[in-house]
């Protein structure tokens, strides 16, 4: 399968990410393991995480999909065969979020004890911390790095602003820089990474692994009335795009689906990961069928004309 470098790491990845916030939330773990299997086993190696995916759980308190994950680490071994990414600044209790170095120190701590591992591949900044120094946390992340704790940084939910003034101040006093970024991006949602941020990510070689790549389902099809949200987990997160604009995105889906004798959902991560600007999108599955229906969408070669259809219709 074809690697994609992780902005100017040497880290490769597959161009689809596993996105463990399903974990311990809409997968238990004995699902978790089967789906984790079934990725790797479809040739993929990049899994992303967060200290604080399930906290959202009633019962939970974070940590919950990165316990599951090192519980499969340990289990399965050949660490190296996979991407393990995770992040930090989400509040997590009383005194437990943001980017100061004291807090980082503890955070990574307490991830690579639940992860198993004594690294992480990547170390993401899960939200900016403007209480916190740029400079103060990526001198943070560089102490990890030559600790051996962390091999590359990234960065979700920065504005370009920000982005900017973090990868500014890598270059101006020799510290890591962010290698990705992970925003919110996909068909019926375009507006907040499209412009200046995808613009700031090509210029910088930042790798974008963006997250909601199929709008909480929307994009595959499956939510086509308010009746078809009701019940559903995700059904609230979906249900603001049946509109005009959400419609006509699934007509252009279907239509470019019907040739390629595939399903929606693979057309809309297809679009995606021919993006330029795009590493490997972020989507999740809950079971074997969703998760082989994923697994596909790679594979999937969209001529310059569709793509023109499926940009057209999500205007």
């Amino acid at each position: 399968m074809e690697k994609r470098k992780l902005g100017k790491s040497s880290i490769e990845v597959a161009p689809l990410t596993f996105g463990g916030n399903v974990f311990g939330w809409t997968a238990d773990a004995a699902m978790s393991f089967r789906l984790l299997d079934g990725f790797v086993a479809a040739g993929f190696n990049f899994i992303d995480t967060a200290d604080v995916y399930a906290r959202w759980v009633p019962g939970n308190q974070g940590g919950e999909s990165e316990t599951i994950i090192g519980n499969w680490l340990k289990s399965r071994g050949r660490r190296d065969r996979v991407v393990i990414a995770t992040k930090l600044a989400s509040d997590m209790g009383p005194g437990k979020k943001g980017l100061s170095r004291a807090y980082m120190m503890q955070a990574v701590e307490d991830s690579l004890r639940r992860l198993q591992t004594d690294y992480i591949d990547l170390y993401q900044s899960h939200r900016d911390d403007p209480d916190t120094s740029i400079e103060e946390t990526l001198s943070a992340y560089q102490e990890l790095i030559q600790q051996g704790k962390v091999r590359v940084i990234g960065a979700s939910n920065f504005t370009a602003p920000r982005l900017a003034a973090s990868l500014e101040t890598s270059a101006r006093l020799g510290l890591p820089r962010y290698e990705t970024l992970q925003p919110l991006y996909n068909l019926v949602e375009r507006g907040a990474f499209e412009g200046e941020l995808e613009a700031l990510c090509l210029k910088e070689t930042v790798g974008v692994i963006g997250y909601y790549s199929l709008a909480n389902g929307f994009l595959t099809g499956k939510y086509r009335s308010m009746a078809d949200t009701t019940g559903r987990t995700r059904g609230a997160g979906a249900a603001k795009h049946l509109n005009e604009k959400g419609f006509r995105v699934l007509a252009a889906l279907d239509a470019v689906a019907q040739a390629h004798n595939a399903k929606p959902g693979q057309i809309a991560l297809a679009w995606l990961i021919a993006r330029p600007s795009v590493t490997a999108p972020i989507v999740s599955a809950t079971n074997l069928d969703h998760l082989a229906e994923m697994a596909q969408a790679p594979e999937i070669k969209l001529t310059p004309a569709e793509i023109a259809q499926i940009d057209a219709a999500s205007r």
